[in-house]
């Protein structure tokens, strides 16, 4: 394991990007030095990638030629290279389920993100404002309304390939409103999902989570009448590199997973499972839309390959588990719609 370094990670991102956020409060959490840099600010001097956040790690000189992207990916090689304040749970059942909630948040709570900055005028007038403002500050006003048309323009007419229209907008803002409800009632009993320390599922949460609650009108006023503790949640989850961890404890065991974190499993087989299993289905089909039902309101949307190997990924992780591990996720999941996922 490496020690904290002579040479700080660099971390490239942009202040409304959730996977940028979720990057930096680990490294926070974890208390990694590092530098961050604007993306494609003056000071962005990490090798080009296409998307965000990008890890640039140095090497024994203090070059950063070795850059890697991938907010989950990242998470697990800062594990192989850090033991302190680690993410992962002890308990390989434990360590399954955050490793199922950090993919739910990740892959479709981002969608709820999506639809509250892109489908109402006031979030799409306020995103087109500020998105430019995070690489340059100093932006003429001449570039910024282009660039603002540029981005607005290009977010809305992703709107249907990504899910957000009006037909998918009851089973998109229903899923928003029953994470609140369930986050707002765990946060009466507990601190994070699984234990006294933050998994992995609560930093993806909170990735997607700074956004909707700070950043996007319509779900931030929601959230203020919702589920008051989660916009505070948030607020301080952002910057946890005081909270003090007990390295030999902190987690739930298997046994112990609370009630208000289990009751989080049937909402991601109501939402993410059917969504996975369409356009798991579409693209062995070879079509480039797909249909479904969530939650009782019909969902379509464009095909996506990267959503095809998360469900590879969860499904590999599943394999890994002992049998014995494997007997009791089946018994956590049996019932709430994600036992489907393992079903050959």
């Amino acid at each position: 394991m490496a020690s904290k370094q002579e040479y700080p990670l660099r971390i490239r991102g942009v202040l409304g990007s959730p996977y940028s956020l979720k990057m930096r409060a680990v490294l926070r959490y974890r208390q990694i030095p590092f530098k961050w840099v604007p993306q494609n600010s003056k000071w962005d001097d990490i090798p080009p990638f296409p998307l965000i956040p990008a890890i640039a790690f140095p090497d024994a000189t203090g070059s950063y030629t070795d850059t890697m992207i991938d907010s989950s990916p990242l998470i697990m090689r800062l594990e192989g290279m850090y033991s302190e304040r680690s993410l992962v749970p002890t308990d390989a059942v434990v360590a399954f389920i955050d490793y199922l909630l950090e993919d739910y948040a990740d892959e479709w709570v981002t969608k709820q993100m999506y639809h509250y900055r892109w489908y109402y005028e006031d979030a799409i007038d306020k995103a087109g404002k500020l998105l430019p403002l995070d690489s340059d500050q100093q932006l003429p006003v001449h570039k910024l309304a282009p660039f603002t048309k540029f981005i607005t323009e290009r977010q809305i007419s992703r709107r249907a390939l990504v899910g957000s229209t009006e037909e998918n907008k009851p089973a998109i803002e229903h899923s928003f409103h029953r994470l609140l409800d369930m986050m707002q009632a765990h946060l009466e009993v507990a601190p994070f999902l699984l234990g006294e320390r933050p998994g992995r599922g609560d930093f993806a949460l909170f990735g997607q989570l700074t956004q909707l609650l700070r950043w996007d009108p319509e779900s931030v006023r929601i959230g203020i009448e919702r589920a008051p503790r989660v916009v505070n949640w948030v607020d301080r989850t952002d910057d946890l590199s005081w909270w003090d961890v007990d390295e030999e404890n902190g987690w739930v065991t298997r046994d112990a997973i609370p009630p208000t974190v289990l009751a989080l499993l049937p909402e991601i087989g109501r939402t993410y499972v059917p969504f996975l299993l369409a356009n798991e289905a579409a693209m062995e089909a070879g079509t480039e839309t797909f249909s479904c039902v969530i939650d009782g309101h019909p969902y379509s949307q464009g095909t996506f390959v990267y959503q095809r190997k998360c469900l590879k990924w969860i499904r590999e992780e599943y394999a890994k588990l002992s049998d014995a591990d494997r007997r009791d996720v089946d018994a956590l999941l049996a019932g709430t719609g994600c036992e489907i996922l393992f079903m050959s």
